[in-house]
């Protein structure tokens, strides 16, 4: 925030898919808009490319000093829903919730995500989908930065396979 005032986070439901046009209004309304984002990594009919995502679909946050801004003129915004509420009152974010997503950011302005699998060697493991879906097995390790390896039985003995990391869950 740009401003040791009484400033506080709030919390913006959008409509569906209109983050950046809610964070534009908002921005020509005077109040300060952060939609954190991410890439993503996006497979279809064997294409793998990148995009860019909302980290909170249909969420983002507006930074308000409610003894100068009109606070309820961001309920009628275009492109937000609403904001949200305990009762009658914006309910505002914890300290420190906005400068810690902020804090993980790239020099591009995305927000870094850990994606190392969240498996110990020998857990067990289930594939969610797939040629090899609903099969289980033993988290082996990571081959490389999107691609886990597990081992299934497979005809009487363990076979090796990689997978990318999203395909599997803990079992």
């Amino acid at each position: 925030m740009s401003e040791a005032s009484s400033m506080r986070w709030y919390v913006v439901q959008t409509q569906p898919n209109a983050e950046a046009k809610a964070a534009s209004n908002l921005r020509r309304q005077g109040f300060e808009a952060y939609c954190p984002r991410y890439l993503k990594q996006r497979r279809h009919a064997r294409k793998v490319d990148v995009v860019a995502k909302p980290l909170f679909p249909r969420y983002m946050f507006v930074a308000v000093d409610r003894a100068v801004h009109r606070w309820r003129s961001i309920q009628s915004t275009i492109g937000v829903s609403r904001l949200v509420c305990n009762g009658e009152e914006p309910a505002c974010l914890p300290d420190g919730v906005v400068d810690a997503i902020q804090a993980r950011e790239d020099a591009k302005g995305f927000v870094l995500l850990d994606t190392r699998p969240a498996f110990a060697p020998g857990d067990r493991v289930r594939v969610v989908a797939g040629a090899f879906i609903d099969a289980a097995g033993l988290f082996s390790g990571v081959a490389d930065h999107d691609r886990v390896s597990i081992l299934l039985d497979m005809l009487g003995r363990k076979v090796r396979v990689l997978l990318d990391a999203d395909l599997v869950v803990a079992a």
